[in-house]
């Protein structure tokens, strides 16, 4: 089964009798996870190390010295995971494969008992009418490629077509949508130019430079799936509306957070501005002829990502976000919007502006949202999690959705993030995205509030207005 359900591009969403807010026939609901951040059983078949394994044993690096090794214990308890997004309806399953447990050296030798765990997992989600949507990473490379340069090393890029071949040629067969990577500007900024996640490099020219080799690891993956016969590819992206009073400082922060990764992916090139602004780090002379060629081949998806939005102005002696190189003398400004508890402003509108801006600036390009949903600090009384902050998150991003649909946004699909609470990568398990609570010292899982009324939603199709 693919994302498209009987749908077709622009086909208007529906404004019940009721004055319910109803979505086309065939919308996709459902939840999504990361292989490091459930799984556990990080010794267990085969398995290698990844950066996060190491990253997390670095004193400083995770809060409370947190690390993956058991995580939601998903790994032997993904049976009884899929039951209870059966319970809850869930129609769609995003979840991706732990790069090291499929090739333990990150490339070479196949393992397995790796193949074996997600054949298994994709059977149960089938055997409950699930629809598996397979993400290649989700940010757990394997160490041992790490050590050869990472993603700064164009031969990691070839490594991952590599395995992406290998996984499709076990699971080609039973999943119909293939996404490529997860959200590379995390991937590359806060990975090699901030090091705030694995592997924790603070060197701005390394950050562009895994941009660029994880954008052909996309492009090189594309061409190993369509060879194979994939049905469906697409890639994930982390994208933010950016406004401000300055359109040069709105202009910079677009370009490092969005275009540097759109232009590329949808157009085939780089924008210039943000090439010019980078020759300060680099001569990027790491981009060879006819990449953008392979990097821009055509998708059939592209998966957003979208938590907040950023606001930003001009001040002068302001110092660079870390995250965001070369962007000395702009300020990112908090409104007064309410937060979530990663302090992110709650802007529903700006995911109506920013799906139809990619409605605008790359069409042609169905979407489907791949996460959203946000950390509140939610607690277990009496065996429930009244999480009411939740649940108007949620309802005021559907209806943001349906407002962007309405107004032409070729949306296929919606998947909040996150099924249940997990490690939250930098943040440990003091964070909490999940509909379901999950007590990680007796591994209990409980659907929260927000979960029982995301059912709801499910089973009409859309929200009571």
């Amino acid at each position: 089964m693919t994302l498209s359900m009987g749908m077709s591009a622009g086909v208007a969403a529906e404004t019940g009798g009721t004055g319910d807010l109803t979505f086309p026939q065939g919308f996709l609901w459902g939840t999504a996870t990361a292989s490091y951040q459930i799984e556990g059983a990080a010794n267990e078949d085969g398995r290698g190390p990844s950066i996060w394994d190491t990253f997390s044993r670095t004193p400083g690096k995770v809060v409370g010295g947190h690390t993956g090794d058991v995580a939601c214990d998903h790994y032997h308890r993904y049976r009884d995971d899929v039951a209870m997004m059966a319970d809850l309806g869930v129609q769609a399953y995003r979840f991706s494969i732990a790069w090291p447990r499929i090739q333990p050296d990150g490339s070479g030798p196949v393992n397995p008992r790796g193949l074996d765990f997600y054949e298994r997992l994709v059977d149960e989600l089938h055997g409950c009418g699930i629809t598996p949507i397979v993400t290649l990473y989700h940010w757990d490379l394997p160490q041992s490629l790490e050590d050869r340069g990472g993603w700064t090393n164009r031969e990691t890029a070839e490594r991952f077509a590599e395995y992406a071949a290998v996984v499709y040629g076990r699971l080609g067969d039973r999943v119909g949508t293939w996404t490529t990577l997860n959200e590379p500007w995390c991937s590359s900024f806060l990975g090699y130019g901030a090091g705030v996640h694995a592997p924790g490099r603070t060197n701005p020219g390394d950050a562009y430079a895994a941009v660029h080799h994880l954008l052909l690891g996309h492009g090189l993956a594309v061409a190993e799936l369509r060879a194979a016969g994939a049905r469906q590819v697409g890639i994930t992206l982390n994208l933010a509306p950016i406004s401000g009073s300055d359109p040069e400082a709105v202009a910079h922060i677009d370009g490092l957070q969005n275009r540097i990764f759109l232009d590329p992916v949808l157009r085939g090139e780089y924008p210039a501005d943000v090439v010019e602004r980078a020759r300060r780090f680099t001569d990027w002379s790491f981009v060879r002829d006819g990449d953008l060629d392979i990097i821009g081949a055509p998708i059939d998806l592209l998966g957003v990502n979208y938590y907040s939005p950023t606001t930003v102005e001009l001040r002068a002696g302001q110092q660079a976000n870390p995250v965001h190189p070369g962007s000395e003398g702009i300020a990112f400004v908090q409104g007064d919007e309410e937060k979530t508890a990663m302090g992110w402003s709650v802007k529903p509108s700006g995911l109506t502006e920013l799906l139809l801006r990619l409605n605008r600036d790359y069409p042609g390009t169905p979407l489907i949202i791949t996460e959203n949903g946000a950390a509140f600090d939610d607690v277990l009384a009496d065996g429930r999690v009244a999480d009411e902050r939740r649940v108007a998150f949620l309802d005021g991003h559907f209806r943001a959705a349906h407002a962007a649909i309405e107004a032409g946004a070729d949306l296929r699909g919606y998947l909040v993030w996150s099924l249940m609470d997990n490690f939250e990568w930098a943040e440990g398990y003091a964070k909490r995205f999940g509909l379901v609570y999950v007590d990680y010292a007796s591994q209990r899982r409980v659907p929260k509030d927000s979960a029982l009324w995301y059912r709801e939603v499910i089973r009409r199709n859309g929200v009571q207005a």
